[in-house]
């Protein structure tokens, strides 16, 4: 079991310090992180949570998970390791490759 926490269905004005305090009610709260967007500073409705000890977290969620905050049930539940993901700008699409047309690509002139 792990300390860190995953935090989901926030209403988007919940801020760090109301989840401190609702945590605070499970145990000792060691960092609270509220997600945001990037370009608009808007909270994204998740955040993450970090307890001082595993038992901590797991009283958290068995306290908190459907906990009904700003009329919205919470998701607690222990926080999973980010997937690996391959270099450069998140893959999917591309360049490259032949895909028709004029102008492009490093063909040899047609004449």
């Amino acid at each position: 079991m792990g300390r860190r926490l995953y935090v989901g269905n926030l209403p988007y004005e919940t801020g760090e310090n109301d989840l401190q305090d609702l945590f605070a009610r499970a145990g000792t709260v060691e960092t609270v992180k509220v997600m945001r967007d990037m370009a608009t500073g808007r909270a994204r409705g998740f955040a993450f949570v970090e307890m001082s000890t595993d038992d901590e977290a797991q009283k958290a969620i068995t306290e908190l998970n459907d906990y009904q905050l700003g009329g919205r049930g919470l998701t607690v539940n222990e926080a999973r390791p980010k997937p690996e993901r391959s270099g450069g700008f998140g893959g999917g699409g591309g360049y490259g490759g032949d895909r028709g047309g004029a102008g492009r690509g490093n063909r040899e002139p047609r004449w």
